[in-house]
């Protein structure tokens, strides 16, 4: 009997992740050895937005280097990882089921926004993962597509939206100078998350000032909507990393309706 996965929300920062000294590095590998290896991973990445959603499929997975401006060593890194067609399929005909429509595609392989934090946490590569779009829907409605994706935890599969927790490219700084509205910002995803308010999350009366600082496109902040959703948003989560990178690039790393890494991850101030 396949144990039943947590859902995880990832900040996966920038490319230059994998080459740094990072809290966030430590963190991730860790996570990935305190949970039960999954049969598959399904990650929604900030990095692909498509109508029809999108689900990878095929055996082999292509490493896709979607940045520029890195170290020549990143483009030369590579993620050796297959997909899982069973599942795949299985993600497919959930999503057709209820409405939400999607397509199986056999050309992509991972962005960055799946295979660097995929790297850390399970690096022999040994676990299958399906990478499944973003949808361009309201966050409302990404709430519906969490709860499907969800009901494959039952059958082992780890679901991640990957993505960041503060994410405004035109703040970012190399001084290691984070200001008021980031750290606002985080203060008050947590309190909605610990406190369990999903509501704060979709409904932008709840939304506060520094939101749009925070997010000045909502592709880095809709997978935690999704990520929520597929656990279940009656139960709060809770935080298990926070740190910040390039000033202001939050990098907050969430757990949902789980109990490993809750038991054995302490949690981060």
């Amino acid at each position: 009997m396949p144990q039943i996965q947590p859902t995880l929300f990832i900040s996966h920062g920038a490319p230059d992740i994998l080459i740094s000294q990072q809290a966030s590095v430590e963190a991730l590998r860790k996570i990935g050895s305190c949970l039960s290896p999954p049969r598959a991973v399904i990650v929604v990445s900030a990095h692909w937005t498509r109508n029809p959603v999108g689900i990878t499929s095929g055996e082999k997975l292509a490493t896709i280097h979607d940045f520029s401006g890195f170290p020549d060593e990143l483009y030369r890194l590579e993620y050796p990882v297959k997909g899982d067609d069973v599942v795949s399929n299985n993600v497919y005909q959930q999503l057709q089921a209820y409405g939400i429509a999607s397509e199986l595609v056999d050309h992509r392989g991972l962005d960055h926004g799946a295979w660097i934090p995929l790297c850390l946490m399970f690096p022999e590569g040994d676990i299958p993962v399906i990478q499944v779009s973003l949808p361009t829907d309201s966050l409302r409605d990404l709430e519906n597509m969490g709860k499907i994706l969800g009901t494959l935890r039952n059958e082992g599969v780890l679901i991640i939206g990957s993505g960041g927790s503060v994410h405004n490219l035109h703040a970012l700084n190399r001084n290691h100078l984070t200001e008021d509205w980031a750290r606002e910002f985080e203060a008050w995803l947590r309190e909605a998350v610990e406190d369990n308010h999903f509501e704060w999350l979709v409904a932008d009366e709840y939304f506060p000032r520094s939101f749009q600082l925070a997010h000045p496109t909502l592709e880095h902040y809709a997978p935690l909507v999704i990520a929520w959703a597929a656990a279940s948003t009656d139960k709060p989560g809770r935080r298990i990393h926070h740190s910040f990178d390039y000033g202001n690039l939050g990098m907050s790393f969430f757990e949902f309706n789980g109990e490993t890494i809750l038991g054995r991850f302490p949690p981060y101030s």
